[in-house]
């Protein structure tokens, strides 16, 4: 039984089976297709808008229905009956967005929210820099105050959603010389268009084939002043505040993920037969897949503890940064053995444990590395 079993209502339940006929109906017929073209299609975000799955949290006054995160999260569970975790919904409706809901201005709720929740809108966000990783302090991006504008000159990597978003919360120094450096950084708001906005390469990618990552060209780039988010100087700031939400968002895919491997695997195993019997008799791979169906509920178990602290409204800081290591980890150890014991096979494009195990590998670089995840627990911790 899971610890969310006693928050699920009716509502919820219908929520899911509605999403499922989705994923198998419209996203997994197309899966391969946009694995091929390196980009899922605009139209599929259309038509995800329209069943209301783009940010469900959003307030009814903003076109949306209030709900809770566990939708956010029956969303992202089922979307694994799509096979397509290049459609990179999460990062748009529980990351990004609710930048624009948290620190946006009223007239700037109006202006983006609606769209963002048909797909009018897709959203990005842009803070690493070819030159920078985890080192936000370190950007070279600057959008410098000229009358009602920003100028807006850099350049950023690595910008998941980067070839069809329609706006890109970019992270900028609008204080160059700001002494700590991050105190200088701004979020602002760029909109697909914009004279001096380039959007460059789609990325290749080991894994991820089907989300579009791109690099970005700010050369001049004239933005009104009514598209910064917040206040001046406090991007930093508003950065660290919706990484926790984000975190747990990895965490939660990389849990759906390592689940998803595993149940595959036992099913192989279990019809799969070598020297007269299946190979799940082995004691070896019995064993093997005992060791893994124990972390993968150990990752279940303090996933959804998690889950529930976030919708208390608790900060969980710490325990999401030892979710976001420990699951991913998980995940990449879980799909390596679980390949191999798929043997030739696994390696073959068909199975989809081949894919699950090439697109597990992000999991602990993206939204904070493995080491950037362990720097911030042992400091927490007062070392």
């Amino acid at each position: 039984m899971s610890l969310l079993d006693k928050y699920y209502t009716q509502e919820h339940r219908i929520f899911r089976e509605s999403a499922r006929r989705f994923f198998e109906k419209e996203v997994a017929p197309h899966a391969d297709e946009w694995e091929n073209d390196g980009i899922v299609s605009r139209e599929i975000w259309k038509k995800f808008g329209e069943q209301g799955f783009l940010c469900p949290w959003i307030p009814e006054e903003y076109g949306g229905v209030g709900a809770d995160f566990l939708y956010s999260v029956i969303l992202a569970e089922e979307s694994v009956h799509g096979n397509c975790t290049g459609f990179f919904f999460p990062l748009h409706s529980d990351v990004v967005v609710p930048y624009i809901y948290n620190f946006g201005n009223e007239e700037q709720k109006k202006r983006w929210l609606p769209g963002c929740i048909t797909g009018d809108i897709i959203t990005a966000i842009a803070m690493t820099e070819p030159g920078t990783g985890s080192d936000l302090g370190a950007i070279r991006t600057t959008a410098i105050k000229d009358g009602d504008h920003y100028i807006i000159n850099g350049q950023k990597t690595f910008v998941s959603n980067g070839i069809l978003c329609d706006l890109v919360i970019v992270a900028a120094k609008t204080d160059p010389k700001a002494d700590p450096p991050y105190a200088g950084v701004s979020l602002i708001v760029v909109e697909d268009g914009t004279p001096g906005f380039e959007k460059g390469r789609n990325l290749e990618k080991v894994g991820l084939h089907s989300q579009d990552t791109a690099e970005m060209a700010f050369v001049d780039c004239k933005v009104p002043v009514e598209n910064l988010l917040g206040e001046e100087g406090k991007g930093f700031y508003y950065l660290m505040e919706e990484l926790q939400q984000e975190r747990i968002v990895c965490a939660i895919g990389s849990q759906i993920g390592a689940e998803t491997a595993l149940d595959l695997t036992i099913d192989y195993t279990k019809s799969r037969e070598a020297f007269g019997r299946p190979i799940s008799r082995f004691q070896y791979i019995s064993f093997e897949l005992a060791k893994m169906a124990t972390e993968v509920e150990l990752g279940r178990t303090f996933v959804d503890s998690l889950i529930i602290e976030h919708m208390e409204g608790k900060e969980i800081v710490k325990k999401a940064s030892m979710a976001k290591y420990w699951i991913c980890e998980m995940f990449n150890r879980v799909a390596g053995k679980c390949l191999q014991f798929h043997g030739g096979y696994g390696y073959m494009e068909e199975y989809p444990i081949a894919r699950i195990f090439r697109d597990a590998r992000v999991q602990t670089i993206y939204a904070g590395t493995s080491e950037i995840m362990l720097l911030i627990i042992s400091r927490s911790m007062g070392l």
